[in-house]
């Protein structure tokens, strides 16, 4: 890679949201699943060939991209050490992982742990399926709220104002035929997962794939999260995953009670 000297003065100087703007760059490289070159980088984030060169170099100065041989981008070891760092240091996983256990034990399928970032839900854990089909998931990854089982239990778990901010920024991609297309379809789901307790996924972002989840909410420590069983639809049905409901929500009651006595008093003392 040829050497491009920039200062950090020069960074700022490019634009405002400097930071916003790396971030960007540093996602569109290690969310894409495989190598990406400039050109391809250029066009996902949208930002001037001129700034994207410059926060690529930035980046790889720092480590945490690095260039390849011909010349594409992947995620750098600094990013991969940091990543480690935050992981292992995760109390809520580490809380949560028991209970994951013995849904795991209970229904022999895939369980997930989620935590909602905004209009996503980030996949923070998961225990695999004993069955030889499994699921596609991995640990780290996002996926839109709107249309899985984990992120809708997540949102119902929201304040009604700060649910229909979130719905308003969502993009409604139709996934499958039974993906919602509207923020409208969405709220109006929202209302009965909020009576029921738990939400379902039925086969709205992938086909074939199902499950059955329940909120983890705990304002005092800005944590709104999700559990969740999920199963391809030939072996596990709705008829199963709705008798899989109250284990699903008891985990999840489980799981919010720990947290609140093992990190203790959160924000203002709560």
């Amino acid at each position: 890679m040829n050497e491009i000297k920039t200062t950090d003065a020069e960074i700022e100087i490019a634009g405002t949201g400097t930071l916003g703007k790396a971030m960007a760059v540093l996602e569109a490289v290690v969310t894409a699943g495989s190598p990406q070159r400039f050109t391809d980088i250029v066009q996902s984030i949208g930002q001037p060939r001129g700034t994207v060169h410059r926060l690529l170099s930035h980046l790889v100065e720092e480590g945490l991209l690095m260039q390849s041989r011909d010349l594409s981008y992947e995620p750098g070891l600094r990013l991969l050490k940091l990543a480690y760092r935050s992981w292992s240091g995760n109390r809520f996983r580490d809380i949560a992982e028991p209970h994951l256990l013995r849904l795991h034990e209970l229904t022999g399928e895939t369980v997930h742990l989620g935590v909602l970032r905004e209009t996503e839900i980030i996949y923070v854990d998961k225990v695999e399926s004993r069955q030889t089909v499994r699921m596609s998931s991995q640990i780290g990854k996002a996926s839109p709220a709107y249309c899985t089982g984990i992120g809708k239990a997540a949102l119902s778990s929201l304040p009604q104002p700060e649910l229909e901010r979130i719905a308003a920024k969502m993009r409604f991609h139709p996934f499958t035929a039974h993906t919602h297309r509207s923020a409208a379809a969405l709220l109006a789901e929202i209302d009965e997962i909020r009576r029921e307790g738990h939400a379902f996924d039925r086969e709205e972002h992938e086909a074939e794939i199902c499950c059955v989840a329940a909120p983890i909410a705990i304002p005092e420590h800005d944590l709104v999260a999700g559990v969740s069983v999920t199963g391809p639809a030939y072996r596990v049905n709705m008829a199963q995953l709705a008798a899989w409901a109250e284990v699903v929500r008891g985990a999840a009651g489980e799981i919010e009670e720990e947290v609140r006595m093992r990190l203790g008093p959160g924000r203002n003392g709560r």
